[in-house]
């Protein structure tokens, strides 16, 4: 799968989204380009498919990309990933098994926080380790299982080491922090 329909990728960004903060209307890829500034690398954003991911109403395709990469910014949690990485997200979204791939996302300014254990909380509880990353990388998709099981499955004090997000889920994926 190359990109995710409008739907399913609008579905997506609700996940990720739940507790995001609203953006402008009607952003141009020129815009959105500027909010991803530093996301990923240069040479990813310049021909990655970008989409505008508003608070309320349908994502939009900015611009179609021919790299294979797709960036976004839904809410506070800017992010581009690779066609394998998408579609690990649409098995997320859909509460599906992930498929028999490797992907990879760059969220180079970092994130608002996610659960580690909970795939599915939107918000910090006792319970589900609360974490907020700053600037990483991720490893996703079912492909990853092995190279899953030598992370440790708690995040590190001070989230500055790689830990496994999600463990004991189909959804288990590495966290690289990086500088």
């Amino acid at each position: 799968m190359k990109h995710l329909s409008k739907t399913v990728t609008f579905g997506v960004y609700l996940l990720l989204a739940s507790a995001a903060v609203a953006q402008t209307d009607n952003v141009t890829a020129e815009g959105l380009i500027q909010r991803l500034e530093n996301v990923a690398p240069a040479a990813v954003l310049q021909n990655a498919t970008l989409l505008d991911v508003p608070a309320e109403g349908e994502m939009t395709t900015l611009r179609e990309g021919s790299n294979g990469w797709t960036c976004m910014y839904p809410g506070t949690d800017p992010m581009c990933a690779d066609g394998a990485a998408m579609s690990f997200l649409e098995a997320w979204m859909k509460k599906e098994d992930p498929p028999q791939t490797l992907g990879f996302v760059y969220m180079l300014l970092g994130d608002e926080g996610a659960s580690n254990t909970d795939p599915y909380a939107t918000e910090e509880t006792a319970e589900n380790q609360w974490v907020v990353a700053g600037p990483h990388v991720m490893i996703v998709g079912s492909e990853a299982k092995q190279m899953l099981e030598s992370y440790p499955q708690e995040v590190p004090e001070g989230a500055n080491q790689p830990w496994v997000m999600w463990p004991g889920t189909p959804y288990a994926h590495l966290m690289i922090p990086v500088e």
